[in-house]
């Protein structure tokens, strides 16, 4: 009995988290709307947020460009990448979600920051990157299990091989699957720019 309660709670979890996964686009909207309602301007957080922002859509580019295939509501990959931002942190993409979403809440204020930060480890760190990589793991059993023991999930391992940074790079994939998610990033930081005057 206590073993099938158990593989009931493993099937919602992964429920959820597949969830999560295919709604993160949408999750990650609500989340900005909540941090604009919230937001209280701190202009002297302008520069940081410049650059945290600037910094995390040029991490989310460089990734998206290695990558082989336009990434859509389900988790899958033809191929383990390990070179570019990968050879780095195996959730680049994620991380410069991180990047743009710390430096927006640092303009909007102590609340959104709060939340922000509560709200990011909860969707990704719990729910959407577990998922990602449990589909990984399956998909490539020893190669995953070699480069997850090498690269660090969103934090860096010191040292990590520079040599392995280089790799295919291709113009297709990033316009492809970028150009939203750079409209959303100037947009989201021009609505949190003018909450000032509204």
């Amino acid at each position: 009995m206590a073993k099938l309660r158990g593989l009931t709670r493993g099937r919602r979890s992964s429920e959820i988290r597949a969830w999560a996964f295919k709604m993160r686009g949408g999750i990650w909207t609500a989340l900005f709307c909540a941090i604009l309602f919230l937001a209280e301007v701190n202009l002297s957080a302008l520069p940081a947020m410049l650059v945290l922002v600037a910094a995390g859509q040029a991490l989310r580019f460089w990734a998206a460009g290695c990558i082989k295939r336009y990434r859509g509501e389900e988790a899958k990959a033809e191929i383990l990448v390990t070179w570019g931002p990968y050879a780095v942190v195996r959730n680049p993409l994620y991380l410069g979600n991180g990047l743009i979403g710390l430096g927006w809440s640092l303009l909007a204020g102590p609340r959104a920051i709060a939340l922000f930060v509560t709200s990011y480890l909860i969707l990704y760190v719990f729910l959407i990157i577990p998922h990602e990589e449990t589909i990984l793991e399956r998909c490539f059993r020893e190669e995953f299990h070699r480069y997850k023991e090498r690269v660090g999930r969103l934090i860096p391992k010191i040292p990590f091989e520079l040599s392995e940074i280089a790799g295919p790079f291709q113009w297709s994939v990033l316009w492809e699957s970028e150009r939203h998610s750079l409209l959303v990033t100037i947009l989201g930081t021009s609505l949190l720019l003018s909450r000032g005057w509204w």
